[in-house]
């Protein structure tokens, strides 16, 4: 079970919503490429502000995802003028306490 995670909220400016919702979506090949990252979750969680949730097997691979580039986007795009975004992204690093997994067979 990855026991380490990290919970990521933002929010669109006005009008953007589509646009970082593309984002979202077009990181998740970013997402795959790293070694680390068990899990990566991008969902829409208002009607303009969104979250990631990611897991990971050792702390080292919740940093390196920190630093990788998914994050660096996404705080660019927080910081960018104009920006998509109200303001830079807030995460937390979250332990997880319990998974209950099920494999679907079609």
């Amino acid at each position: 079970m990855a026991k380490y995670a990290l919970w990521v909220v933002l929010e669109s400016k006005p009008g953007k919503e589509k646009e970082v919702e593309e984002f979202l979506k077009g990181a998740q090949p970013l997402a795959e490429a790293e070694a680390g990252t068990v899990t990566w979750y991008a969902a829409k969680i208002g009607p303009s502000k969104y979250a990631i949730f990611d897991t990971f097997h050792a702390e080292e691979a919740r940093k390196a995802h920190l630093n990788g580039r998914i994050a660096k986007a996404l705080f660019e795009k927080g910081r960018a003028k104009p920006s998509k975004l109200e303001r830079v992204p807030k995460h937390r690093a979250v332990s997880v306490l319990k998974v209950r997994e099920k494999e679907f067979r079609k």
